[in-house]
């Protein structure tokens, strides 16, 4: 077998590291992306039984971006197993609790419920913000593309931008605006 044979065989074969940014992403639409990377759904070895997934890095979950009125609509259910140990907890509620759960659940339920779930879930690492331990870092060797791009705040922009954009329109002098 060549080496370059060997390298790609080996490549096939060894838990890669991804990151993803969750900054103003939706969590559902995002963890079908990180589920299909936690499963090993992309790799040509991919059997349903064989655990060939890799390490997904979740970075700034705390600012997702639920669609609609989803943060007071949507709630997680939880039930302790003893008798009157319901609860039910909002999405708002849950995210100022921790603020990595919302996404950690839709990932877990985006995934079918086997006995291979809860294992799958170990790979999954989980960041409120964006300060990641280095010896993680060092590991990560792919960015997963995130499907909505980042709008830039206006207060973001330097001045100089802000002045030379082109108007749509240009007033008269005169006019006031309300």
């Amino acid at each position: 077998m060549s080496i370059a044979k060997r390298v790609q065989q080996w490549a096939t074969f060894a838990r890669t590291w991804h990151i993803y940014d969750c900054t103003w992403q939706n969590p559902f639409e995002s963890a079908k992306l990180v589920k299909s990377h936690l499963m090993g759904l992309q790799k040509p070895i991919y059997h349903p039984m064989n655990d060939c997934g890799d390490h997904v890095v979740l970075i700034n979950t705390r600012e997702i971006a639920l669609p609609g009125d989803e943060w007071v609509k949507r709630v997680y259910f939880h039930h302790t197993g003893y008798p009157g140990g319901a609860s039910w907890t909002l999405a708002w509620q849950l995210h100022e609790k921790d603020p990595t759960m919302v996404m950690k659940k839709a990932v877990y339920n985006s995934m079918r419920g086997n006995l291979q779930r809860r294992h799958t879930m170990q790979r999954l690492h989980l960041f409120a913000d964006d300060q990641v331990p280095e010896e993680i870092l060092q590991n990560v060797t792919n960015q997963i593309r995130t499907p909505r791009s980042i709008p830039q705040r206006l207060d973001h922009i330097d001045k100089e931008t802000l002045e030379n954009f082109p108007n749509i329109m240009d007033y008269p002098k005169d006019y006031i605006l309300r």
